[in-house]
């Protein structure tokens, strides 16, 4: 089980990496955003490759597991969307670990995590061209996959759902496939003010921000909540 200072530890090295860069930030910049000793952040991880390491592993364990999910679904065009989303939603949930991964991309190349991002970006572009596709297929397929990811990143601070329903629109626009229809008006609750609830899914991202650092005020305005919803969904 992960100690709370571990847990302290991992969330500002993401934010400092995710800032700054991967090589550009020195162990002792980590104990100092901590507030500990480097000493002691050594007791908690022998190295800084320890840290990627465990910064990188929910992605990818995320990654691996939603694609293999939708490969197991019976039609192609089931196959194809539930990877869409899923790999949308994976790299939503873990954004500023993608931003960290970005900001210096040879982490992706010289790094044990690097094969396994390659494999799974690998297997998004089967899963979205299909089985059977021609040239003109697996290239747009590649298109789609390469700019599931990208607007994460350029636009991070933007709302998770309006960034997702805009990332998915431009796969459709893609693959020659009409927009999803969008609701009337903003979701609101029964007094016609902000949204009073959240799906299960907003639920995991609002907590999947708030464990990145993002403050509690981010995200209900993210999530067109009240600051009062906000805290009831992230401290239950």
């Amino acid at each position: 089980m992960v100690s709370e200072t571990s847990e302290r530890i991992l969330e500002a090295a993401r934010a400092l990496f995710a800032a700054r860069g991967y090589r550009a930030t020195s162990m002792q910049a980590v104990a100092d955003e901590v507030g500990i000793t480097k000493a002691a952040l050594y007791y908690h991880f022998e190295s800084k490759e320890e840290i990627l390491h465990q910064l990188t592993m929910p992605l990818l364990d995320e990654l691996e597991g939603t694609l293999a999910r939708a490969e197991s679904c019976e039609s192609a065009e089931e196959v194809r969307w539930r990877a869409i989303e899923g790999y949308v939603d994976v790299h939503l949930r873990h954004r500023q670990t993608l931003t960290m991964l970005v900001k210096d991309m040879t982490l992706l190349v010289q790094t044990p995590a690097g094969d396994r991002f390659r494999a799974a970006i690998g297997l998004a572009n089967e899963l979205v061209a299909g089985p059977g596709g021609g040239l003109e297929q697996r290239v747009r397929a590649c298109q789609v996959v390469a700019g599931l990811a990208d607007p994460v990143v350029l636009f991070r601070d933007e709302p998770v759902d309006r960034l997702r329903s805009l990332i998915l629109d431009g796969a459709r626009a893609l693959l020659g496939e009409p927009a999803a229809p969008r609701p009337r008006g903003r979701a609101r609750g029964r007094s016609g003010g902000r949204r009073a609830a959240l799906t299960e899914e907003q639920i995991a991202q609002a907590r999947s921000l708030y464990g990145e650092g993002r403050s509690v005020e981010e995200i209900a305005a993210a999530f067109e909540i009240s600051r009062a919803t906000a805290y009831r969904y992230l401290k239950n």
